[in-house]
């Protein structure tokens, strides 16, 4: 038998420092989020499927914890991501006939770990509704690179992609649902004989498109590579000019690293148009994704433009530098109103005060004070 402490794998707490550390972070990031004026909204952490399961991809169902309503004996399925939700609140409950920025902030749970991750990560993010420009994907750009430098990332980067051109060279070569799948998960994989493999049939320029996206990452000469070697289709030259202004906007900025990466298909499947995945120096696994997607809230009656991203909040903890315990000042258990209103004071400006019980002398350690409260003449002071 199990201990009864142990948790599930890929299941952890936060234990202090740490959860001080990512509180912190959580109202900075949303502080920042209310300053360009998206509206906090707080979802449930279960639905039924079929909402959550919105216009998502296969990802995002296979993701998802499924467990049958007690009282309606529906199906339910435990958030893995909170966008769909974002999509239904603004699709169904706001219904503002122009652009609706929305925030949140909150766990989500998957049946999977990526790799040595957690299956419980915490999602921070924006949702864009109403515009379908380029406007609103440099706005959610500009506010991700802010993330990023207000959360201190260090050496943070961002890698461009765009979902929309890899459904053009699909549209264009007239794949299956099946082959596009299976040349998607290559791709992301960066898989090249798997690519070539899957491709090695196609019509020419359709099939060296696909072989040469692996390759197409970089800066501009990425950019101006893919010009030349990529079909001159409408919705590709668009899904390459829409990467132009992004990037350039992105390194003006100046806050992070930022290239392209045309195979970059990350996500859950859902984005169709420009994509964002961010990295910390030092790790493979993206601290935040987002992008492009349109039409996610035509199942609840409105089919809107929509971008966002959202971090993941243990992940960003995980490439932080350790946080440093807060002290804090011990004070006695004395029935006196100057202390009493001393300790008041105290607190009122921010200082932690920890009032000693009883019999605890002994372990006034663990309280991580570093001062106390002692009487004077003139009455209490704070002593180092």
């Amino acid at each position: 038998m199990n201990p009864a402490w142990l948790l599930p794998e890929y299941i952890e707490d936060i234990l202090p420092p740490y959860a001080r550390q990512a509180e912190g972070l959580r109202r900075r990031l949303l502080d920042l989020f209310d300053g360009y004026g998206y509206d906090l909204v707080c979802p449930p952490l279960v639905e039924y499927l079929d909402s959550l399961l919105t216009g998502a991809a296969r990802d995002l169902d296979l993701k998802t914890f499924k467990v049958v309503d007690g009282l309606s004996g529906r199906l339910l399925g435990v958030r893995a991501d909170m966008t769909p939700q974002a999509a239904r609140i603004d699709a169904h409950l706001i219904g503002h006939e122009g652009a609706t920025r929305l925030c949140y902030a909150g766990p989500v749970l998957r049946t999977k770990p990526v790799g040595l991750a957690s299956r419980e990560p915490f999602q921070v993010g924006v949702e864009l509704f109403g515009h379908a420009g380029i406007e609103a994907d440099l706005e959610i750009q500009e506010i991700l690179l802010a993330a990023l430098a207000s959360a201190g990332v260090p050496d943070a980067r961002l890698s461009l992609g765009h979902a929309g051109l890899f459904r053009a060279l699909v549209a264009g070569a007239s794949l299956s649902e099946a082959r596009a799948a299976a040349l998607f998960t290559a791709l992301r994989g960066k898989d090249v004989p798997e690519v070539k493999a899957l491709s090695a049939d196609l019509a020419a320029p359709w099939q060296a498109a696909f072989c040469q996206l692996p390759g197409l990452y970089g800066g501009v000469e990425a950019l101006a590579r893919a010009r030349a070697v990529l079909p001159d289709q409408p919705a590709i030259r668009q899904a390459l000019d829409q990467l132009d202004r992004l990037f350039a906007a992105g390194n003006a900025q100046g806050e992070a690293s930022v290239a392209v990466d045309l195979s970059d298909l990350r996500g859950d499947g859902y984005h169709n148009g420009a994509t964002f995945a961010a990295y910390a120096g030092g790790q493979a696994r993206a601290v935040a994704l987002g992008g492009r997607y349109d039409g996610a809230g035509s199942v609840f009656g409105r089919s809107r433009p929509a971008t966002g991203f959202s971090l993941d909040l243990r992940q960003i903890l995980g490439c932080l530098a350790l946080p440093v315990p807060r002290g804090g000042i011990l004070a006695p258990r004395l029935e006196d109103p100057s202390l009493r209103a001393k300790v008041t004071e105290l607190r009122a400006t921010g200082e932690r005060v920890v009032v000693e019980l009883p019999g605890q002398e002994a372990h006034g350690a663990e309280l991580g004070c570093d001062r106390r409260l002692l009487k004077t003449a003139t009455g209490w002071i704070v002593n180092v």
